[in-house]
């Protein structure tokens, strides 16, 4: 896990600390606070394939969502954000810029793999495979003891399917062949022991039966649906911080 930036008084001065964490999807963004849960589900600014494209929209979304957040006034806030796990350094920059235009005490980094394995999955229990399917971006993550080990992300997601009704195979297709390279480039045998284990599915796309029936024809696997799919990634971000308040010394790397 990652940080942004450093403290700006808060803990050191005293005040209370309001904890929230924020997923910026694609289609819509996300926000968590400890005691509350999913406090805003709300359409995102200007997000194209993961990329902000409009810092000054984002970041006025992501001061109503703040303002909003459960506790009193005077809290400094301190941030989980989550980003895809192959944000390059165009998109990590442009998220750093929304994200420092919050004045948050201290800013969290985290992959959305790790913040779904987070909510979704048991700790300790062997090689995950992550499936995230979401509105513009399809995420295949291996994770191994709470580290990313390898990832692929394409840009196909959803909102490539025509209509509702348009056949699964590009998106369920697409997920298929990133687990396949995956497979293929494995050395330790990883990629196989999570097939066995059984597929983490997360994302909007694990609520389309036809997609999630495909994946699994496809892959040979089971596979293990998210509790509420579309904000797992917030959720597990969520746990994150919640440890990183209860003990602020500490480094909350590892889901």
């Amino acid at each position: 896990m990652g940080s942004f930036g450093s403290a700006r008084g808060g803990r050191g001065a005293g005040r209370p600390v309001r904890g929230i964490a924020l997923d910026i999807g694609s289609s819509r963004t996300r926000a968590w606070a400890p005691g509350a849960g999913v406090f805003a589900d709300v359409p995102s600014g200007p997000v194209l394939r993961g990329r902000v494209t409009d810092a000054d929209s984002q970041l006025r979304l992501l001061r109503r969502l703040t303002a909003g957040a459960p506790g009193r006034d005077g809290h400094d806030t301190v941030v989980m954000l989550a980003h895809p796990v192959l944000a390059g350094r165009e998109e990590r920059e442009a998220v750093r810029r929304v994200v420092d235009g919050l004045g948050a005490v201290r800013v969290f980094a985290v992959d959305s793999a790790r913040a779904a394995a987070a909510h979704a999955a048991p700790p300790g229990d062997g090689p995950l495979l992550v499936v995230d399917l979401g509105a513009q971006l399809t995420e295949v993550t291996l994770v191994v003891d709470g580290l990313v080990m390898d990832a692929r992300l394409a840009e196909v997601g959803l909102d490539d399917l025509p209509d509702p009704e348009s056949t699964p195979d590009p998106v369920a297709g697409t997920a298929a062949d990133l687990v396949s390279d995956l497979w293929r480039r494995d050395r330790t045998g990883a990629v196989r022991g999570a097939l066995r284990r059984g597929v983490l599915v997360t994302g909007g796309g694990a609520l389309r039966l036809d997609v999630t029936g495909r994946l699994a024809h496809l892959l040979r696997a089971r596979l293990r649906l998210a509790n509420d799919p579309s904000t797992s990634v917030v959720r597990g971000a969520g746990l994150m911080l919640a440890s990183a308040l209860r003990h602020p010394t500490a480094s909350p790397g590892r889901s």
